[in-house]
């Protein structure tokens, strides 16, 4: 029986959370009338998951991101008072991390926030959440790979005097023509995407081991070049600038939402999820801030800006030769592969969830019979964020991926306050204490580093959602498989 809602009520309808977790679980439980899920002809994604493989992939997913390459476009909004804007933006993402802990406890789906808002906020804002998650990842992933041949230019040269031509090293407007290295590097993460996830996780498993053994020497070797006159104008641009670069850099915090993203593959969900993310929030604070102080104390703030593999610039510095700074540029590579891996695995999964719910065509959310991943889907994200790469300058993709980051943060903080009260008796493995101050005040601090973005962004964000807003009127909600649901008899009980 076809559905007759009106378009506000389809935007304001929600999923219910027992099907969201019968899915995950490899079952179909919307109501009877619902047409079967697109595109998984019986196949669902496997729990196959641990603890330290989930934790390394929130880590993975954002040790990599901003500390290897960001330094070089925050310091010069900041100074040294970037320190700062680290410490701004992890109490912002420490916040949400618990409200992340306590949904991802409760709804163990794939998905992430998506997934979050379509069970607390409706359809509407599950596709707004959406949109907003394929730019943070695909655009994270961009902004990543792009800086990856900074640091594989880097180690070339150290290690055998060569360098790959500028104009095959850099985007378009920034000295190059196209950059190989980034369409390289994409290539091979979604070649092991593809082979299966258990595979992609050990790998990346051993990844963070390694980048986080090359950001302790780089504290290590920092601090015996420490010296405080470096740090002795703290705060040349004032709290104006301190916001500037927090909103800049919080794109790095994107790891936090790519351990949701892996809900429908970890063992022991409820209890796994929250303790990973917590994990990952720890560890990746305490390298940020540690990376930061070295490095600002080691190299005065007004030679970071546009500086080419400074870590290792500075590394080489210090100790006058170039084996450390060849170390961590290999450190660097390796460890920019790992968070390519994790964010691009991330964006495949919101992509399935949504291809599964009707919101986008079914055959993202078709699967392999041998491998149990999407490769049709994995494909076509490798493509676009290889296209991105290529040809889009470093410094926009960073903004927009920070803009997607805190809304969806946002989203998921309203969804534990939502969910409390629409089902305050639902399983949680964790709850957020401080409850309701704590998710209010994430929201407040998304909200100031939203604020704090350069305006340029909200003109690209706008564009993205009049697309978006397209799509859903044109497509998705025609094809939503909740459209089909069969709803009971209004009560004539008065």
């Amino acid at each position: 029986m076809a559905s007759t809602t009106t378009l506000g009520e389809r935007l304001l309808r929600r999923k219910p959370v027992a099907t969201l977790i019968a899915e995950s679980e490899g079952r179909d439980a919307l109501p009877a009338g619902a047409p079967a899920a697109g595109g998984r002809s019986g196949i669902h994604l496997k729990r196959s998951i641990g603890l330290w493989q989930l934790s390394a992939i929130g880590i993975g997913a954002t040790v990599g991101t901003g500390i290897f390459f960001v330094l070089s476009s925050a310091v010069p909004d900041a100074g040294p008072a970037v320190i700062l804007s680290f410490v701004l933006a992890a109490v912002t993402a420490g916040l949400t991390a618990l409200c992340y802990a306590e949904m991802a406890s409760a709804i163990p789906a794939s998905g992430s926030s998506y997934s979050y808002a379509y069970a607390t906020l409706g359809e509407g804002v599950a596709f707004g959440v959406g949109v907003c998650l394929l730019l943070e990842y695909g655009v994270s992933a961009s902004a990543i790979a792009v800086s990856w041949g900074e640091y594989l230019n880097k180690f070339l040269d150290l290690a055998f005097g060569v360098r790959i031509p500028e104009s095959l090293a850099a985007a378009p407007g920034h000295g190059g023509w196209f950059n190989l290295p980034a369409v390289i590097l994409v290539g091979m993460v979604c070649f092991l995407l593809v082979r299966g996830v258990s595979e992609s996780a050990k790998v990346n498993a051993t990844m963070v081991g390694i980048k986080i053994f090359i950001l302790l020497l780089f504290v290590v070797i920092g601090l015996t070049g420490f010296r405080s006159g470096n740090l002795s104008d703290f705060m040349p641009f004032g709290a104006g600038g301190v916001q500037l670069a927090a909103s800049s850099i919080f794109f790095s915090f994107i790891g936090l939402d790519a351990v949701s993203t892996a809900g429908e593959e970890v063992k022991n969900p409820r209890r796994t999820l929250p303790l990973a993310i917590i994990i990952s929030l720890v560890v990746v604070t305490l390298l940020y801030i540690g990376v930061a102080i070295a490095a600002l104390g080691a190299q005065h703030w007004s030679r970071f800006d546009g500086q080419e593999a400074g870590l290792a610039q500075i590394l080489q510095d210090i100790t006058g030769q170039s084996w450390p700074a060849m170390m961590f540029a290999f450190g660097a590579i390796i460890s920019i592969f790992s968070v390519t891996l994790v964010v691009i695995y991330g964006q495949t999964r919101i992509l399935y969830s949504m291809g599964r719910d009707g919101m986008l065509p079914a055959k993202f959310a078709e699967l392999s019979p041998r491998t149990g991943t999407p490769v049709w889907n994995t494909l076509v994200v490798g493509t676009a964020v290889a296209a991105l790469a290529a040809f889009v300058p470093l410094d926009i993709l960073t903004d927009l991926t920070s803009l997607g980051t805190l809304v969806a943060f946002s989203v998921v903080s309203v969804g534990v306050i939502v969910l409390r009260r629409t089902q305050p008796g639902l399983a949680r493995g964790f709850k957020v204490p401080g409850y309701p101050v704590t998710p209010l005040l994430s929201v407040g601090f998304c909200a100031y580093l939203i604020y704090g973005l350069d305006p340029k962004v909200y003109l690209f964000a706008g564009a993205a959602l009049a697309v978006a807003a397209a799509v859903y009127l044109g497509y998705s909600a025609r094809h939503s498989r909740l459209n089909e649901v069969v709803e009971p008899e209004p009560s004539t009980v008065g």
